[in-house]
This record gives C-alpha cells, sequence and structure tokens, in this order.
C-alpha cells in the first residue's frame, strides 16, 4: 500500500468543509479543513487534525482559542481561499463568536479553547473546548473524491 492508494481510500469518505481560523498578535490566520470531528459531550470537545507543514500548524499550536466555521453549499470560495487555491477579491470580513472571528452567515460556528494537542505522525491532532455556538440554516458543501458537491434531495 503506498500513500496515493491510501488518499484515494479517504477520498471516499464524504466530508463536510470547514474553515479553522485563529487570532494571534492582532492578525486572523484560517485554514480550510475536512478532518474535523466531535469527540465528548461532557465536556463538549471536537477535533481538528492539521498537517505539520501546514502554514497554520504554528498559529494554531500558539493560540490559546480558535474557531470553526461549517461552510454552506454556496461558500466554496471560503474553502478555496482558505486552501490558498484562489485569491480573495476583496478582505474577508469576519464576524466574532465569543471574541474569536468566525465567517459571515456560514452553516454553524462554534469557538474553543484549545483543550490538548496531539501529535499524531505528520499531524497535530488539535482537542478544543467548545465555549460557544452559532446555528444558521442552510444545507452543506461536501467533499468526496477531491471535489466539492451539494445535498440532493
Amino acid at each position: 500500500m503506498d500513500q496515493r492508494t491510501f488518499r484515494d481510500a479517504m477520498g471516499k469518505f464524504a466530508t463536510g468543509i470547514t474553515v479553522v481560523t485563529t487570532e494571534v498578535d492582532g492578525d486572523i490566520h484560517g485554514m480550510t479543513v475536512n478532518a474535523f470531528m466531535s469527540i465528548s459531550l461532557d465536556p463538549m470537545l471536537v477535533l481538528v487534525s492539521i498537517d505539520e507543514k501546514a502554514s497554520m500548524y504554528d498559529k494554531i499550536v500558539q493560540a490559546d482559542k480558535f474557531s470553526i466555521s461549517f461552510l454552506k453549499e454556496d461558500q466554496q470560495s471560503y474553502s478555496m481561499i482558505f486552501a490558498n487555491q484562489l485569491k480573495p477579491e476583496k478582505p474577508i470580513d469576519f464576524d466574532r463568536l465569543n471574541g474569536q472571528p468566525i465567517l459571515k452567515d456560514t452553516l454553524a460556528a462554534i469557538s474553543c479553547e484549545k483543550y490538548e494537542l496531539k501529535q499524531a505522525g505528520d499531524h497535530m491532532l488539535v482537542i478544543g473546548k467548545v465555549t460557544d455556538i452559532i446555528i444558521n440554516d442552510g444545507n452543506p458543501l461536501l467533499y468526496f473524491e477531491g471535489k466539492y458537491h451539494n445535498l440532493k434531495k
């Protein structure tokens, strides 16, 4: 088994798309993440996995707090911007949740305090304790086999 086969197999698992953001020294940093999951109800904990080569890696390790925005089906451009695949046409205008930057009008957003970091191979598992939540109506932006998809009802 090689890395390409592993990546192809993992691409068979459909995921939602999130953007993780944090603020360090007054600057907002973010990245697109589909390796996200909830892991506990008591306390309310979530996990994101970040590649040690990602520009966001040092920022999220350094930050005490971060937020996660769950993208709607019409927000593919946010995913591409925060994956460095698209240049924004204008500066991103963020909202705030419990003091943390979040993207506007997403399906949901959560703010977190860093709870634990765990090195796992070439990634850092960042566990956050949820401190606040916003939920909006809409359908999710999905990712499957390396492509964006929308729900078909």
